[in-house]
């Protein structure tokens, strides 16, 4: 980190990243034991029972997704945090970190071969050295079941086109919006704007477009929002709607679909919560979206018509994160519909199988005629219901 910081050859943001503060390593201990503690709960879980007939019980278990590929730009803190999920949920586990934290992932890998080892597992995560090796390891989609890229949107969006058979969970861009109605708290709405902006403006989960309700617009409600903002530095660009309307205002935005990942950011105005809604639609990336507001019905409006991963009402951005969610850490953040949605902890990194035990049953048997008939019957789900099949 000094030699970075001496050379300048890293922006802000990425020394950010790469920095292990010590509230870093506090919360990523407290979400490494919180992944420990369930750890045994998660594979062999019966999630469904059914009596399909008699002498004949069907069961759906959790099972590893198989061998998985993480590739991770610049944080550090990201090989650890992985590297438990993948443990907890008995997954294979392939780790290519960022070249600029070259050192500190070798250093945390080798803590984490010293434990495997301890169970002769050792070999269970592997640190990939070269970029070139991954353009190969795409390759394998015999030897490697999910590749998933956490990082900017340009590495999801080459991961994505370079894979060849294997599925890639991830999202593409951040782009996060807060929208304060008119019916907001105007102390709680700068609070939470100033956290989702300001808390860690290079997170996916930060706040890069803020919508205010056009009725707020030159009143000291916006104005103290604005002044929050540019009190800790930030510049603000400004969308069409808000150039129009403030004939002095922030210089107009180029686009309205940009990830900054710093402490800049587009304000826009909006008519209400439908053009709040139209335009997250438009402009935002389904990753995480905001809604300030102490009017009951405009809050379940926005967040069951918001189609985002993470749909919020009076709460910051960036709780949008596995540890704050209580899952211990996260792999990453997915805007895709399928398989897993939002921060991706044990459960995106688990699979099922269907179990069934039978007594030299043919379908035969439940043919028109024939001497058994189905039930079909959905049984209790015991805690300790394994796949062992006692009873």
């Amino acid at each position: 980190m000094d030699v970075a910081r001496q050379q300048g050859n890293l922006s802000g943001p990425m020394l950010s990243r790469l920095a292990l503060s010590a509230g870093k390593l506090t919360n990523l201990a407290d979400g490494l034991r919180q992944i420990a503690a369930s750890s045994h709960q998660n594979l062999d879980r019966v999630l469904k029972r059914i009596q399909v007939a008699d002498g004949m019980e069907l069961r759906q278990i959790t099972v590893p997704i198989g061998v998985l590929m993480v590739i991770f730009e610049s944080r550090p803190d990201c090989l650890p945090q992985v590297a438990a999920l993948a443990i907890a949920s008995g997954n294979g586990l392939l780790l290519k970190g960022g070249k600029e934290a070259t050192y500190s992932n070798e250093y945390l890998h080798g803590l984490v071969q010293e434990s495997l080892d301890l169970y002769n597992a050792k070999d269970a995560i592997s640190l990939v050295s070269s970029r070139e090796a991954i353009y190969d390891l795409l390759k394998l989609e015999h030897l490697i079941d999910l590749v998933i890229p956490r990082g900017s949107s340009d590495l999801v969006r080459m991961i994505q086109q370079a894979s060849k058979g294997i599925p890639v969970l991830g999202h593409s861009e951040g782009i996060c919006h807060v929208y304060v109605d008119k019916d907001c708290d105007p102390e709680m709405a700068a609070k939470i704007v100033l956290d989702s902006k300001c808390d860690y403006p290079a997170a996916c989960n930060a706040m890069e477009t803020l919508l205010v309700h056009r009725s707020l617009l030159k009143t000291p409600v916006f104005d103290h929002i604005v002044d929050t903002l540019k009190q800790e530095k930030v510049s603000i660009n400004a969308g069409p709607l808000l150039a129009k309307a403030l004939r002095f205002g922030p210089r107009e935005a180029k686009s309205m679909k940009v990830e900054y990942g710093g402490l800049e950011c587009c304000v826009e105005a909006v008519d209400g919560v439908e053009d709040a809604i139209k335009h997250i639609h438009n402009f935002g990336s389904s990753h995480t979206d905001v809604i300030v507001t102490n009017n009951e019905d405009t809050a379940e409006k926005f967040l069951q018509s918001v189609d985002s991963a993470c749909v919020f009402h009076n709460a910051s951005s960036r709780f949008a994160d596995g540890y704050r969610f209580g899952l211990g850490a996260e792999v990453g953040i997915s805007t895709a519909r399928i398989h897993s949605r939002g921060p991706v902890g044990v459960e995106g990194l688990l699979t099922t199988k269907w179990v069934l035990r039978g007594n030299g049953n043919s379908v035969g048997d439940f043919a028109e005629g024939g001497p058994n008939s189905y039930i079909h019957q959905y049984l209790p789900v015991e805690e300790d219901a394994g796949d062992s099949g006692s009873e």
